[in-house]
């Protein structure tokens, strides 16, 4: 590098993103489900569910003070986790599958991201005016006019920030009780905490950072070639049929033009401020909206929409050479996305089956080895187990512990006369248990003998069991 040369700059300072508002089907799609993922969200812990006396009335419940996940009639408890591990490996499985058919559809449409975005760029639009007005509004020099529609602007995106933190919290207890604690100021210190940061990063996030988010800061972008081919969907310029560019005057056939006027207007709304004319890029999030501003152009000026359109790079070649455009389905369902379908069905299918075949009372079974025995007096050996008994029912149940037929030992439960229990409604007991060898038996004198213990809800006779070790005192 010579003297004068300056070094090359390793950061570029961000330019500001004004997308104009555009209509049409893509931005149509995009607004249902901004309104369904929105309402979702923010209401979602206001609906009711009745679950009889002692539990919770709240649909939709992380309860971790009790350690439980309710979903609707759906209860989840600490050692049915498999059921949570197997819901994010579907996600990530049908996140596979998405990208791998159509791109990055989910960033474009339904990632929080996007969507917080969007609609802090549309209380924007709605304050400050369309692309033009904003922009004017950027680049004049502060006045009393500037500074009171961004105090507007910000108060209202402010509102929206609290609104999503405060509807994150209500997920975690019941929200009415929470909201009147959060107002007189007596909700738990975690709870403020947790809406002041979520607020912050909405704000921040959907307001300031916006296109950065996705392009710095998410993995996405980088990874998701591997998950993508020549056969998948994404939003593409037919530069072969809009080159080259030029104006088209009305009423005249320009043979030597292409169908791209150059009008800018698939810029013009891009939420990440690029040209999808340059090609693939990884900031494009695929949302579509420039396919909605140019084919608007293009009926405008007599053209066949398309110009910009979702197409996979093998429809590039088809065209070219002049041959018919393959099936969007055919795209689609292929190999790779037929495999990413089929394990992600067998893993719904396997979380289903298990989730109406389990069992609504559950043990396990944990042998105190501190002593390992104890030898009583009379010469008999003595066990210890904490057995912790599960009722998932919705009612107070007796419950008789037991040994498997023909086990050799005398079973005795601290704090009983008889080998039942209760165990309150949809609750643990943990309960001691003592199993004993009586002297001069086989399992006295051996070193492991493997046994049953079994549970019994009196009140509709299910049994439950775990397989555990009886310690001896083993002779020579």
């Amino acid at each position: 590098m010579s003297a004068t040369e300056e070094p090359q700059k390793l950061y570029a300072a961000r330019e500001p993103v004004f997308p104009k508002r555009v209509k049409g089907r893509f931005r149509n799609l995009k607004w249902v489900i901004m309104i369904v993922t929105l309402g979702i969200y923010y209401l979602t812990p206001w609906i009711r569910w009745d679950r009889g006396p002692s539990l919770p009335d709240q649909a939709v419940l992380l309860d971790l003070a009790n350690r439980r996940f309710f979903f609707f009639w759906i209860e989840i408890w600490p050692h049915e986790f498999y059921f949570v591990a197997g819901l994010l490996i579907m996600a990530g499985l049908g996140l596979f599958l998405f990208t791998s058919a159509l791109g990055r559809v989910w960033c474009g449409y339904t990632c929080p991201q996007t969507v917080w975005t969007d609609l802090f760029f549309t209380v924007e639009r709605w304050i400050e005016g369309d692309r033009n007005a904003r922009l004017r509004l950027w680049k004049q020099d502060w006045n009393f006019k500037k500074f009171r529609l961004r105090v507007v602007k910000y108060i209202v995106w402010l509102l929206i920030a609290v609104a999503t933190g405060g509807a994150w919290v209500f997920y975690f207890a019941d929200a009415p009780t929470l909201l009147v604690d959060l107002v007189t100021l007596q909700a738990p210190y975690v709870a403020y905490t947790t809406i002041g940061v979520l607020t912050a990063t909405t704000f921040v996030f959907g307001g300031f950072m916006r296109e950065q988010v996705c392009i710095y800061m998410c993995p996405w972008p980088r990874i998701q070639a591997a998950m993508m081919d020549e056969q998948t969907i994404t939003v593409a310029y037919r530069d072969w049929r809009g080159e080259p560019r030029g104006k088209h005057r009305k009423g005249q056939e320009n043979t030597e033009l292409g169908d791209c006027i150059d009008c800018m207007a698939c810029v013009n709304v891009c939420p990440v401020g690029i040209d999808i004319r340059d090609g693939q890029q990884l900031e494009c999030i695929t949302c579509a909206l420039c396919i909605d501003a140019c084919d608007d152009i293009m009926a405008k000026i007599g053209k066949p929409r398309g110009l910009v359109d979702y197409m996979a790079l093998t429809d590039e070649t088809n065209e070219r050479a002049g041959k018919d455009k393959i099936s969007v389905w055919k795209h689609i369902f292929r190999l790779r996305t037929i495999i990413y379908t089929v394990l992600w069905s067998a893993i719904g299918i396997g979380l289903t089956v298990l989730l109406f075949i389990r069992s609504d009372i559950d043990m396990t079974v944990a042998a105190v080895r501190n002593p390992q025995y104890v030898t009583l007096s009379d010469g008999s050996i003595r066990n210890t187990y904490d057995v912790r008994i599960r009722n998932m029912t919705h009612q107070t149940s007796d419950f008789r512990v037991s040994l498997g037929e023909g086990a050799p030992f005398i079973l005795e439960l601290e704090g009983s006369d008889d080998e039942t229990v209760e165990v309150p409604i949809d609750s643990t007991l943990l309960q001691r248990v003592y199993v004993i060898a009586p002297a001069g038996t086989e399992a006295a004198a051996t070193e492991r003998t493997d046994f049953r213990l079994w549970i019994e809800d009196l009140s509709t006779n299910t049994r439950s069991f775990e397989d555990t070790t009886f310690f001896g005192r083993e002779t020579e």
